[in-house]
């Protein structure tokens, strides 16, 4: 249950999704009874006729910014920048200080300067580990610069060349919060009708926001799973989140988690008896086999990667075997994985 290997299946390439459906909630929908195993298959736009009046859906708002820049240092050697923290950053007039990944054919040394086109530089100031932390000098509104020059990192499994539509397909409906250099995206499938048929039902839906990371995309390097350290994430959960969620609760409701990011929060937030604390921080919670849910009690999910986090922390809560014979039934059915891929509804 802890060694690495439990977490690894065989994916065929052409499963993995490699463009968005033109239609969101047209995706295929997988249902796992975490109890018994039982599982069934149905579209998303169906969810609304999966919920009751008593759910509760949390979505996670984050935003993900065009965060990679490509440009070129003084010497003209090419350079490719991703702003890692941009919730975070230090801001000043003219100034934008935040922590990066460089990549470049030379270690980027303390002074260098980068150049992305005529209005927008970054001086190094300092590396360790990888990471590195930059000033930018811009004139102007730093966010209407990098909107329009920067791009929409992509997952590295998306192997194709990015177009225009990326900005908004790789971007919930709900987005608002700026701030995250992955999407959340469980919520793709989900429309501005398909809310409104659900909120029509009496459901609430309400958010958090975690600003999804670039340790999303790392894999996980020890054979023992409980050896791995987390990436921390920032976080905020509204005074009007808890409360809901608190309250709900109380009266039995059931909470349904849009995706991984959004369990995350919920469950790193709460104390020993799952009451909820609304505020801000550093999310480095790390779930698998073992865990104890104190808040969710359903969960809406992609397929994930194998050997990874994301995998482990659905194992622990619908079980591993549950889980890996689900995949093993959406490789046989066809179904899209990763993140432009269809979904599951674990409850």
């Amino acid at each position: 249950m802890y060694s690495l290997s439990d977490y690894d299946y065989h994916l065929p390439e052409e499963l993995i999704a490699q463009k968005p459906l033109a239609q969101r909630d047209f995706s295929r929908l997988l249902l796992l009874n975490r109890k018994t195993g039982k599982m069934s298959h149905t579209e998303f736009s169906e969810l609304p006729d999966l919920l009751s009046s008593k759910d509760i859906l949390v979505v996670n708002n984050t935003e993900v910014i065009p965060g990679r820049l490509h440009g070129r240092k003084d010497t003209g050697g090419k350079v490719e920048v991703l702003i890692l923290d941009y919730a975070g950053a230090k801001k000043g007039h003219g100034e934008f200080i935040s922590n990066c990944l460089i990549k470049a054919s030379k270690t980027s040394k303390p002074g260098t300067l980068l150049h992305f086109g005529d209005r927008l530089k970054a001086e190094v100031l300092d590396g360790q580990e990888g990471i590195y932390t930059l000033k930018f000098l811009y004139q102007g509104r730093f966010q209407d610069l990098l909107y329009q020059i920067g791009r929409v990192p992509l997952p590295p499994y998306i192997k194709r060349t990015q177009d225009a539509d990326d900005q908004s397909s790789y971007q919930t409906v709900y987005a608002s919060a700026k701030g995250a250099v992955a999407a959340p995206t469980a919520g793709f499938h989900f429309t501005e009708n398909l809310i409104n048929k659900i909120k029509s039902k009496g459901a609430s839906v309400i958010s958090v926001t975690l600003h999804i990371g670039y340790g999303t995309f790392l894999p996980v390097r020890v054979s023992d799973i409980r050896e791995h350290c987390m990436y921390s994430e920032r976080f905020t959960i509204p005074e009007v989140t808890a409360d809901a969620i608190n309250r709900a609760k109380a009266e039995g409701k059931r909470i349904v988690a849009v995706g991984t990011t959004s369990v995350r929060t919920l469950e790193f937030a709460s104390d020993a008896n799952g009451k909820l604390a609304r505020g801000s921080g550093n999310c480095d919670l790390f779930i698998y086999p073992g865990y104890r849910f104190k808040v969710v009690d359903a969960m809406i999910t992609n397929f994930h990667l194998p050997k990874s986090t994301l995998l482990m922390l659905v194992s622990a809560f619908a079980g591993r075997e549950n889980i890996l014979r689900a995949y093993a039934e959406a490789i046989e059915e066809r179904y899209r994985f990763y993140s432009y891929g269809d979904a599951m509804f674990i409850y």
